[in-house]
């Protein structure tokens, strides 16, 4: 089940959409807490990459490593991150339609500990909080050619 979900129409061919989505260095410029992104691993984009990164939380910089676990080809993208007993998986779906391209996202938050599970709707909610905008934030670049 997941923990927050958006959907948006973006007016750009699928292959574009892709392309900006699983490109680590724009979480910069989508996701406000994120201040830094790097690749740790060699090669495209595939299962198994990884990277680091960088959010800024009130004041304070948490790194964590980020992990893409699904890749098709202009289809599904999904990375996962675990820290502490906390497991956050995020899911992108893009099918082209006519004149654009749909992108369907959800967030999974998976715990483990009696004190992460006490505290995932706290989680739950910081994570939606500062990423729950990103797809709104990724159409407006794309439509507006900045990305």
């Amino acid at each position: 089940m997941a923990a927050f979900a958006d959907s948006v129409f973006i007016k750009a061919p699928v292959d574009k959409v892709f392309s900006f989505a699983i490109k680590p260095e724009n979480s910069v410029q989508i996701m406000e807490n994120v201040i830094k992104t790097e690749k740790l691993t060699e090669g495209p984009i595939q299962v198994g990459t990884k990277f680091k990164e960088t959010r800024e939380i009130r004041g304070r910089k948490a790194e964590a490593v980020i992990e893409c676990t699904k890749f098709i080809q202009n289809e599904v993208y999904s990375v996962k991150s675990e820290a502490k007993g906390l497991e956050v998986t995020y899911h992108y779906r893009f099918k082209e339609v006519d004149q654009g391209t749909q992108v369907d996202f959800d967030c999974q938050i998976k715990t483990s500990g009696i004190i992460m599970k006490l505290t995932k709707p706290l989680f739950t909610k910081i994570l939606k909080k500062e990423d729950g905008e990103h797809l709104q934030k990724m159409k407006s670049m794309i439509e507006r050619g900045t990305q």
